[in-house]
């Protein structure tokens, strides 16, 4: 056993990936390595903090622990600093503006179809209200419409943004990046937290179109409510996607 360790931590598991904490190095458990594989280029590219790589042997990816604390979570109060959520506005803005990568990111043809499939399931097995679900299909069509390419996160979940005393120390999780729409980064990143956007958008600068986030915040729940049930998590928790879309009504 490592010096100093006295277990391991399960961080996050499902049929996909598996993430284990075992004292300060995680360990990332991949079916597909093609998501590693784009996780260690992004983070070698990227002006913003995030972990240092310590070895991969696949399906095996370690990393080093980041310092400081996730900007929160979803479904419960941020207790991070409005210069925190600030600060973390700015470092998405930097990501933005850095060279595109080389690999291309979800059209929006693909984005529209599934949020089609998604909300026809939604729908057919009646996990939602018909008019919840028509509603928000109404309000995520702002955010299907061209958009300039920027580098992404892809997956910008406020537990995938550290900070200590008010400053970025770490971004984690890049498996989902590539070029996509620079509102979908700060849609994921404010998801269930609409009090903070004004804090992510005055330190990510101009050309921050609120409707168009609003309807990332719609398109994203209704997409991915069926995936999470069928992984074990819960959308319907407080606060949570359901919330979300009850939200917009």
């Amino acid at each position: 056993m490592m010096a100093g360790v006295s277990g391991i931590e399960v961080v996050v598991a499902h049929s996909e990936r598996a993430t284990l904490r075992v004292g300060d190095v995680f360990l990332k458990v991949d079916t597909d390595q093609a998501r590693i594989d784009v996780e260690v280029a992004a983070m070698g590219m990227v002006p913003v903090p995030t972990p240092a790589v310590l070895w991969r042997k696949p399906p095996v990816l370690a990393i080093a622990a980041v310092p400081g604390t996730a900007l929160g979570r979803l479904g419960e109060p941020s207790t991070a600093s409005s210069a925190a959520w600030t600060a973390a506005g700015s470092a998405v803005r930097k990501l933005h503006d850095a060279p595109l990568p080389p690999w291309p990111g979800r059209s929006l043809d693909e984005h529209a179809a599934r949020l089609d499939a998604e909300c026809e399931w939604l729908l057919a097995n009646d996990v939602l209200p018909a008019d919840l679900v028509r509603r928000n299909r109404e309000i995520a069509e702002a955010a299907l419409r061209p958009w300039r390419p920027v580098f992404v996160h892809g997956d910008l979940q406020l537990t995938h943004v550290f900070v200590d005393d008010d400053e970025i120390t770490g971004v984690i999780d890049w498996s989902e990046a590539a070029r996509g729409d620079a509102m979908f980064d700060l849609a994921i990143l404010t998801l269930g937290h609409e009090e903070r956007l004004d804090d992510v958008a005055a330190g990510y600068g101009g050309d921050v179109d609120l409707d168009v986030i609003r309807g990332w915040w719609s398109l994203r729940s209704l997409s991915a409510i069926r995936w999470l049930v069928e992984s074990g998590f819960d959308p319907f928790a407080p606060g949570c996607e359901v919330d979300v879309l009850r939200a917009r009504m």
